[in-house]
């Protein structure tokens, strides 16, 4: 760690109750989220309360020091990234305050779906429902305005806001919601609000028409701040400027928010189309019959579908070109069961629109169909080859009336480009998400980024759609911001001034001096080949020269490898496949995924973290010794090897082959740990605690000798351990000839026995020896068997487990 690094994490360290982290390893968690961009960040700040981050930014103002806001990392144009201090509000401030009649009170750390959970008993839920609700903070949506499926029903996030405690730019902790133009000193004790409130008043009175000219005519945008509706009868919602602001203009530390009853009745429509416009067509129809939510499926996405699961196989025709998912929610069951036929017979009899149409009003049925639309579209991350669904273009909105004949010019640009892409959106509101399968390795594909999007974006606009629809601008749009509101940019840099004079909340995101191009900053990427460097551009010469320099691939691992890999490319293969989308930090009762994240939800627990560290090994982000120290070996001692995560990982990345690689790297160079050394011998120590077993069993109850045991070898005090048995299984099977061979005819089996089975449970080894004969199974117990060598390779100690 540099002294200036150094320096920071000290004096905050004195200033703060939350963790401050500077050193290189934790910082590279926090240089990526599930966007292509990485920067490593100066330091990494967890703030416990409103306290710190006030301190935090009094502290950043004197020092001119970057502050970015992040949630769950799981922006998709790199809103959380940037070379400042990363503020982590998802670890320290994740407390649901209060449930009151028809709002909630929350801080920003609180996940959006553990916040349903914690309405479901009130009947209430909040509405707007993003993609990653589950594992996604409410900060996160409050900041990007998050929307989801279901606009249609409830809007986004800016329909649901109440009030926010912010911290401004001078670390100053006020409540902002809407305030009163006129009278200012008389009705607003807190002057620097008043003074907010009164410049930002005056600046949107002048610049009404600006404003008003310069709107998209999409339903939704996410572009920009959003001036045009926080001005209404003398009365300035400051709250809703903040909503969609993406942390550049305040930090916000408590909301409140409208909640919305629980449906009482929800039922699904799929239907079928045999071309992408005219499922676009349908679309408008379906709103008007008060569709909840409507979601559009391309064939890319269909096809995959049809290979993960056989009931998708039946039910989805082959030559469906694209599917549109509709929901209605309704307070009868007949009313319900009315709407989804008439839409269906509207779409598929009367339009000949539909080819096919299935309904759902069950629970089960209706969750499998949702399904299709939240599970696919990860699983495009599974695909083998170098080019992967790039998200940079990925969050389109048209007028839902121009949507048909856009779809056909968008089809027709990638074709000019020569480029397959995937296409999901929300067709009822007119937002798309595009994502054309390129290789980011490829300094032709990157050149290519650069015009695809220029012809992709100039099409939108000549529709009057808009650059970002929820998603926000963060690194990957704030380049275009100025093409897509031409005057209007300069008003969104005066409020930027008002708001944030210093310019150190999250810089370089909405408005910017110098905007970040495109392809600067990209994730490595390391599939074999050198890491090219990548030069900083500036405006005039990206206008002349698009830079087209990203990341090229790297030969080999810095290290020897110890597991078994099909070739040294296929661990960086495995690395590089994480792209970051943050699901294996759900929390969720329905998906299996990572315990120790669930105990202690730490970004350091998560799988990506562990994906992210070796990916930086490869790409020299950080040096090839770094494994072998001690602030990674406590990263990697975070996964037990369960394997839930490679299940449930959409793009099936290997994580714990990964670890115990990382693990074996440390083991090579420094040895076991003395606790290590004693469990991943459990079995011998077993045996030759045996000989003495009454004084072992002793000591096992003693508490000062079991204080002595947790300093010699990590055994926790307080944890119960089980007493030796008088016999070791092994022993009881050869007084009962079990270790020898079995002769007759019939079902046989080899049993193996665990140490735990024979040293400390023989009823259990015995137990399920019984039961196999109950069946009229052999059993043979090898007396020769040695123990398995699980717990060396889950501990990283390859070579003695080989």
């Amino acid at each position: 760690m540099d002294p200036e690094r150094e320096r920071i994490q000290s004096d905050l360290r004195g200033l703060l109750e939350g963790e401050v982290r500077c050193d290189d390893v934790f910082c590279q968690l926090y240089a990526s989220d599930a966007s292509l961009y990485e920067i490593p960040p100066l330091g990494v700040v967890r703030p416990r309360g409103v306290g710190d981050v006030a301190a935090l930014v009094q502290y950043a103002a004197e020092n001119n020091l970057p502050l970015h806001p992040r949630g769950a990392g799981t922006g998709l144009a790199g809103e959380s990234l940037g070379p400042g201090l990363v503020v982590d509000f998802s670890h320290g401030m994740r407390r649901i305050i209060s449930v009151d009649g028809d709002t909630v009170r929350l801080q920003p750390g609180v996940v959006h779906a553990t916040l349903n959970r914690h309405l479901a008993p009130y009947g209430k839920h909040f509405g707007p429902d993003p993609a990653t609700r589950s594992v996604t903070t409410m900060g996160s949506v409050l900041a990007l305005d998050g929307a989801g499926s279901h606009w249609l029903k409830y809007g986004s996030a800016r329909r649901h806001i109440r009030s926010l405690q912010v911290v401004l730019a001078d670390g100053t902790v006020t409540e902002v919601s809407q305030h009163a133009v006129r009278d200012l000193h008389s009705i607003d004790a807190d002057t620097r609000r008043g003074a907010l409130v009164q410049r930002v008043a005056e600046l949107l009175h002048r610049e009404t028409k600006t404003i008003a000219d310069n709107q998209p005519k999409s339903l939704v945008n996410r572009s920009g701040y959003q001036l045009s509706d926080v001005l209404q009868n003398d009365r300035l919602d400051l709250a809703k400027l903040l909503i969609g602001s993406e942390g550049t203009l305040a930090l916000i530390t408590e909301a409140t928010v409208h909640i919305d009853p629980l449906p009482k009745h929800r039922g699904v429509a799929i239907l079928f189309f045999d071309r992408l416009d005219g499922a676009a067509r349908g679309a408008l129809e379906v709103v008007k019959h008060g569709a909840a939510s409507c979601d559009l499926m391309d064939r890319r996405l269909l096809t995959i579908a049809r290979e993960i699961d056989p009931r998708y196989e039946r039910l989805i025709p082959r030559d469906a070109e694209a599917m549109l998912l509709v929901e209605f929610q309704c307070d009868s069951r007949d009313e319900l069961r009315e709407k989804l036929q008439n839409l269906v017979v509207q779409l598929q009899r009367r339009k000949k629109l539909a080819t096919a149409a299935f309904t759902a009003l069950e629970r089960e049925e209706r969750d499998f169909y949702w399904r299709l639309a939240r599970r696919v579209v990860p699983r495009l991350h599974r695909l083998r080859g170098q080019s992967r669904p790039v998200p940079f273009i990925e969050d389109l909105a048209v007028p839902p009336p121009a949507l048909p004949d856009f779809l056909v010019r968008l089809q027709n640009v990638f074709k000019t480009h020569e480029v397959t892409a995937s296409l999901f959106g929300h067709a009822g509101h007119g937002q798309l998400h595009v994502r054309p399968f390129l290789d980011i390795s490829n300094p032709a594909d990157i050149r290519k980024m650069h015009d695809l999007a220029a012809d992709v974006y100039a099409e939108v606009m000549s529709v009057g759609g808009t650059i970002s629809g929820e998603h926000g601008d963060g690194l990957s749009r704030t380049w275009y911001v100025r093409r897509q509101f031409g005057p209007l940019y300069d008003v969104f840099r005066e409020v930027k001034r008002i708001f944030d004079p210093q310019n150190i909340f999250n810089p370089g995101k909405v408005v910017a001096d110098v905007p970040q191009p495109l392809t600067k900053n990209l994730r490595p990427v390391v599939i074999g080949g050198a890491l090219a460097g990548e030069p900083a551009a500036t405006l005039s010469e990206f206008e002349n020269s698009p830079p087209t320099t990203g990341s090229a691939p790297v030969v080999s691992a810095p290290f020897e490898l110890h597991l078994v890999w099909p070739s040294p490319e296929e661990l960086a293969y495995t690395a590089r496949n994480c792209n970051g989308c943050g699901r294996c930090r759900t929390q969720s009762d329905d998906t299996r995924m990572c315990p120790i994240f669930r105990i202690a939800p730490a970004e350091e627990a998560s799988p990506r973290a562990k994906a992210n560290l070796v990916r930086a090994v490869l790409t020299g982000r950080l040096k090839g010794d770094q494994l072998s120290s001690e602030a990674c070996k406590a990263i990697a001692d975070l996964c037990v090897n369960c394997h839930q995560c490679r299940l449930e990982c959409p793009a099936s990345v290997d994580i714990p082959k990964l670890v115990l690689e990382a693990k074996s790297q440390y083991v090579v160079m420094n040895g076991l740990t003395t606790a290590d050394y004693f469990l991943s011998r459990l079995d011998r120590v077993a045996s030759w605690a045996a000989l003495v077993r009454p004084f072992a069993n002793w000591t096992l109850a003693n508490r000062q000798l079991r204080w002595l045991l947790e300093k010699m070898f990590g055994l926790a005090q307080g944890r119960k351990l089980p007493r030796l048995a008088r016999r070791n299984f092994l022993r009881v099977a050869a007084r009962r000839r079990l270790t020898k061979p079995v002769r007759q005819t019939g079902r046989k089996v080899l049993y193996f026995v665990d140490t735990y089975a024979n040293w400390f449970d023989v009823q259990l080894a015995d137990a399920c020896v019984q039961v196999l004969a109950h069946n009229g199974t052999s059993v043979y117990v090898h007396p020769g068997q040695l123990p398995s060598v699980m717990a060396q390779i889950t501990l990283g100690d390859i070579e003695r487990a080989k």
